[in-house]
């Protein structure tokens, strides 16, 4: 299959919405990617729409019950801090650095999710500590590309605080300016998670949403820049895009609390689980009921729907599992949950089962003022995708994709195919 691109480089600005794009058109790099771009402002996120499960259906063209990141986290009931889905070893099936690397080309990945132990070249994989006696260093080194970490992080670890915002990010572009300039790699994958920060703890429109659109306007304007640098710039293809949007919150539902309420979950006396025979799995906007058997199902299901037949409960629709199965979503989850704007799941054990958020809350980081997970259904819950560069048609707008049809495009750009997958390639943006 004919290349068309030498070089491809992604990066994914976490919760760019499609309610942003007045706002970053006129922001100078912004503007001076879109100049000649094709791109599309309304592009369908998947369900549920949080970090993992997205970053892994741009990669792979496929929705989260074929690539099997069906949530940002693992099922594990009562764990304070549930483990992420950070590990290559989850994601069924190909992807896209995968294909690129079984070809002979370079590959470059910094916190992109769900490529912990991945067989990228320069690689500084999305991982935290999760256990108290973890390091952050090691567990980075151990999970990426050890001597490229190491040595990335002795030229820009100035720039960081831990893994704060928006701090992380400005080490993050600074690594991968320096990739670009130094390495050229073939696919560079970039992570950029400001924005999702900012939106989390001071709400969609706030002040510090708009300061974090605009810093990551300069950190485009660096990699831009760094492309330029390395004389590669006729042979590459730049795609800016989001994952998802984000909706505002007053009301924490706290499903957890309800089940063990009605005798779904036992509870010891440090308020760890004992057992449980129906649990939610929380994805902010929405969330997963899994339960152990029939008997426990008939019951759970009379629950939600003596629940969602008032609205002041905040739960929008329940969806059964064919129906989850057919939106890409969990099959294995008996229900889905899906909150009204303003509403979001907790997978907390105590408590209010229906709490209103206050101030002392968001800061002492209990919980939040805006989250994702919705459903793609959502009015106005779209995202963004630019493509400008070499392979791509100049100026055109393309008025709905999916965000699986993203993965299929990156292929084909590099004269790659991923297979039978959910999307399609973008064939109305390409050169050929």
């Amino acid at each position: 299959m004919e290349r068309l691109t030498d070089h491809l480089i992604v990066i994914s600005f976490d919760c760019l919405s499609a309610n942003d794009f007045e706002e970053i058109k006129k922001l100078p790099n912004f503007k001076r990617l879109l100049e000649g771009a094709s791109y599309c402002r309304q592009v369908e996120t998947i369900y549920p729409s949080v970090t993992y499960p997205c970053h892994t259906s741009i990669i792979t063209g496929n929705y989260p019950n074929r690539h099997g990141i069906t949530a940002n986290t693992l099922v594990q009931p009562g764990r304070p801090s549930p483990d992420w889905y950070w590990h290559r070893r989850h994601v069924k099936g190909t992807t896209v650095y995968d294909e690129a690397r079984r070809a002979g080309m370079s590959t470059a990945a910094l916190l992109w999710p769900v490529t912990a132990k991945a067989k990228i070249d320069f690689h500084i994989p999305e991982i935290f500590a999760n256990r108290k006696w973890h390091s952050q260093t090691a567990v980075s080194l151990i999970n990426g590309s050890f001597f490229y970490t190491i040595k990335m992080n002795r030229k820009f670890g100035h720039l960081r605080q831990g893994i704060r915002q928006p701090w992380l990010d400005d080490f993050v572009t600074a690594a991968a300016a320096h990739t670009i300039r130094t390495k050229k790699p073939d696919l560079m994958l970039l992570h950029l998670v400001d924005l999702d920060s900012q939106r989390h703890q001071y709400g969609f429109s706030s002040n510090e949403a708009s300061d974090a659109l605009k810093r990551h306007d300069e950190r485009l304007g660096e990699l831009l820049q760094a492309i330029e640098d390395s004389g590669i710039g006729d042979r590459t293809t730049v795609i800016a895009l989001g994952d998802h949007s984000s909706l505002d919150e007053h009301t924490v539902i706290k499903m957890n609390v309800l089940l063990k309420d009605s005798g779904f979950i036992e509870v010891g006396k440090k308020g760890n689980v004992t057992s449980w025979k129906a649990y939610c799995q929380s994805n902010d906007g929405s969330c997963y009921i899994f339960v152990k058997d029939n008997p426990v199902k008939d019951r759970v299901e009379a629950l939600l729907h003596s629940l969602v037949t008032n609205p002041k409960n905040g739960i929008e629709r329940v969806y059964h599992s064919g129906e989850i199965k057919k939106m890409g979503a969990d099959g294995k989850a008996a229900f889905m949950l899906e909150a009204r704007e303003g509403y979001y799941f907790s997978e907390a054990l105590s408590g209010e089962a229906f709490e209103t958020i206050q101030d002392n809350d968001v800061v002492n980081g209990l919980y939040t003022r805006a989250c994702h997970g919705y459903s793609p259904r959502k009015p106005g819950y779209q995202t963004v995708f630019i493509a400008k560069g070499k392979g791509i048609q100049k100026d055109v707008v393309l008025t709905d994709m999916s965000l699986v049809d993203e993965g299929p495009t990156f292929a084909r750009l590099l004269g790659l195919d991923l297979g039978d997958v959910d999307g399609r390639v973008l064939t109305e943006l390409l050169t050929d």
